[in-house]
């Protein structure tokens, strides 16, 4: 007997479901800022061609820690985020932009 294969549904197609939901919508404003810090960590690392390991190593941490950061269950410190640009060769700049 043949095995089914599991289905999927696509990020997107759940996205645009939770969306409909106001109260979905007014929790993903709230952690925007959140998102944006970890997607900017990610995309640094990623520019500069490093593994999390590799990263972490020039920051003199483990592995775990960039993970964590990464994946959102842990929240940086700013001398944590400081530590992280000064690894990567970066400036950190935090910002305040009137809405």
């Amino acid at each position: 007997m043949k095995k089914k294969r599991p289905t999927y549904t696509k990020w997107e197609d759940i996205e645009k479901e939770w969306m409909k939901n106001p109260n979905h919508v007014r929790a993903y404003e709230k952690l925007q800022p959140e998102f944006a810090v970890i997607q900017a960590m990610i995309d640094a690392r990623v520019k500069k061609n490093l593994t999390q390991k590799a990263l972490a190593k020039k920051m003199k941490t483990g592995q775990a820690v960039v993970s964590r950061l990464e994946s959102g269950k842990a929240k940086p410190s700013i001398a944590l985020l400081q530590r992280l640009a000064d690894a990567i060769g970066a400036k950190l700049e935090i910002r305040f932009i009137p809405r």
